[in-house]
Parts: C-alpha cells; structure tokens; sequence
C-alpha cells in the first residue's frame, strides 16, 4: 500500500491519510465571522479527498487579524459558522484543524487583491485599522507598504494574548475542531518574540534564545491543558528565519524537543517571514528543515512548500523525511489533488474508491469509455 495514502493516528484522531490542506487566508470576512466563501473553500478539499484541513490563521482577539478580512475566534459568534464547516468536513471523512494566530507587527495590513479600498468598498467590507503591537517597537519593513511601527507590548498584553489564545482554544473545542494549530511562523507574532530580529527585549521575554522562546513554552503549556488530552496539538513554526541573524534550524530542533515534552504533538515545519530573509523558492525547497527537525528531535513533522508532484509526496512518507504533507497553492489549483494523486500512486479499479460516492461512479464511467486511468490497459 502506498506510505501516502495510509492512515495516521495521533492521540485519539486517525487521518485517513497523510495529505494535510495546509491554512490560506481568504481576506474574505467581515468582523471575524467565516461565511459561505469559507465554506465552499474548505468544503471542496474535503471532497478532493485530504486527510486533515487546517483552516486559515485565525485571530485570537481582533487587533491579532493580519487584515480586516480574516477569520476570528474572539467571541462566541464565531463559532457556529465554523461548527458548520467542521460538520461538513466530518461528513466526508475528513479531519478538521484550526491554526490559532496573532499577527503582531505584521496586523492591519493590506488585503493582497485589493490594497487601497475606496470608501464605498470599505463600508461593505466592513474595513478596519488599528494600532499594531509587537515584542519590541520595530516596524516589519521600512520598505512594504502598509505596515506601522508596533506598540511594545507590556506584560500585562502578554498575560492577555495568553488568555484571548486559550479562550479561543476553548471555542475551537466547542466548534468540533479535531486538531489546534498553533501560528508560530511567518514573522506573526509568535515568530517576532522567537526572532532576534525583531525581538529587542530585555525582560524575561528577550535577550537569550531561552527566553525568546518562553512565550511560545507558555503557551504551549497552557493550551495543553485547555485542548482535549485525546486531542492533537501542532505548532506551526519557521524552521529558519533565512536570515544570518536571524532563527536558525538548530534553534528550531531545541524548541521541537521542549514542545514534545509539553506535549506538542507535531510541528508543521515553514520558514521565513522576516523582511531581508534569502529565498530561492524550488520543488521541496523546504522539506530539509522538517527533516531535521523530525530526527534530531522524536517529534513528527508536516512537510510543507511547493510539494507539487503525488510522487514526490509519496517519498517524503517513505523515507521518512515527515509525517504528514501539505498543500496550499496546489490545493488552489487542483482541489481533486488526492484523488487524482491515487490514481498515480495506486493505479487500479481500487483508486476509484477514494472519490465520493456521488462523483466516483461518474469518474469511472468516463475513465471506462476514454480507456484512462484505471482503464487505459484495457
């Protein structure tokens, strides 16, 4: 049988396979509600086939929303129209994550696709900005636009980011979310007190790289108690900040081992997220980094960036180099991509049966009378 298309359990939740939707903001709600767009988003990847979807990183408190667009889990409204979606996704077959973020430095920003909204727009988007805060007083870029010079926070913000987190933690239970992701990548905000790039402190929460990571360990811990024991808990980090000064992947498989003994049952391995970070975007440019981490560490990973090809995917498993897989541009494009990814790895009379069962028969119908896939030998 094929590593990819085997099931995988953690704690008390079996994924029927290891492709994981990983989160992509839609810029698409309006005071933190998910609507029928964020339906139909995720909806259709569950249909496609993929064992996990993780929805888009969702602000713990208002001023946490990277846009004015995105999701939030700050008030008890929130919840039911991701009950809905998580519903669904149970229905057919598939296992519901949410990613829990606050976006720090890098909050109030443009919406990608439409960065400067008239006024007439701004009324039906219900357009908001604010005031950002951050470990320390450094704007993200002096260059992009859109971004502010943060408020440092205080210790009594950091004591109420702690609680906004564990209470949206307890909306995310109430919603029916198999799995809580915690947003430690990409320069949010989470990243910015693990960076010294953009972490000046010089109270318990800056300076030495132990301190630097007690924010997150605090966290971890106290998520950790709030979840579900027979429930997973993941964090998504930047393995490397690409930067000489900045996150290194050494730092990242020190981190992994104190999360595992938190009880941190994975970690979805990304980088970057810092402005003068070094990328050569490639196929797999980023699967070294879960590599390292999964075996210096114990600790399972989800492999993540431009993973494109089922075959491909198919070794990451096999050889070990992670656990699980993710896909997020590809997923855009393809949505079907784990049913069609069968039909590569597995080809046969058997690979139809990961279709549903409204679209499977159709499909080999077709197959049958165009003599491909399944049928092309006969």
């Amino acid at each position: 049988m094929s590593q990819l298309f085997s099931p995988f359990t953690v704690r008390d939740v079996t994924l029927r396979n290891r492709i994981v939707v990983a989160p992509m903001c839609q810029y698409s709600a309006r005071h933190g509600v998910a609507n029928d767009w964020h339906f139909a988003h995720l909806a259709r990847f569950a249909i496609g086939g993929f064992g996990l979807v993780v929805t888009e990183a969702t602000a713990v408190s208002p001023e946490g929303r990277i846009s004015y667009g995105d999701t939030g889990l700050w008030n008890d409204e929130q919840v039911e129209p991701f009950r809905r979606i998580v519903d669904f996704l149970h229905s057919q077959g598939t296992a519901a994550g949410i990613q829990l973020a606050h976006a720090g430095r890098k909050a109030s920003s443009p919406v990608p696709f439409r960065p400067d909204p008239t006024d007439e727009e701004k009324a039906a988007i219900a357009f908001e900005d604010w005031q950002t805060i951050a470990p320390s007083p450094i704007i993200h870029s002096e260059h992009a636009p859109g971004y502010k010079v943060p408020r440092e926070m205080t210790a009594d913000d950091i004591r109420r980011f702690k609680q906004c987190f564990v209470e949206a933690v307890y909306r995310a239970e109430k919603a029916g979310f198999d799995l809580v992701e915690i947003h430690a990548a990409h320069g949010y905000l989470i990243n910015q007190f693990l960076s010294p790039l953009a972490n000046r402190r010089t109270d318990d929460y800056g300076g030495s790289r132990d301190n630097r990571m007690r924010l997150l360990l605090e966290l971890a811990e106290a998520v950790r108690a709030a979840w579900p024991a027979a429930k997973p808990l993941f964090v998504r980090i930047s393995g490397s900040d690409n930067h000489p000064d900045g996150w290194s992947v050494d730092d990242s498989v020190v981190l992994a081992k104190k999360l595992k003994a938190l009880g941190v049952d994975g970690m979805h391995v990304s980088s970057g997220g810092f402005d003068g970070a070094a990328f050569n975007p490639a196929p797999l440019y980023q699967l070294p980094l879960s590599t390292q981490v999964r075996r210096e560490s114990g600790l399972p990973t989800v492999a993540v960036g431009l993973i494109t090809k089922p075959e491909e995917a198919e070794a990451i498993i096999a050889k070990g180099d992670a656990d699980l897989v993710a896909l997020a541009r590809a997923a855009l494009d393809d949505p079907n991509w784990p049913v069609h990814a069968r039909h590569v790895i597995e080809p046969g009379q058997e690979a139809y049966a990961a279709w549903p069962l409204q679209a499977g028969y159709a499909i080999r119908n077709m197959d049958r009378s165009l003599k491909t896939r399944g049928f092309a030998a006969q």
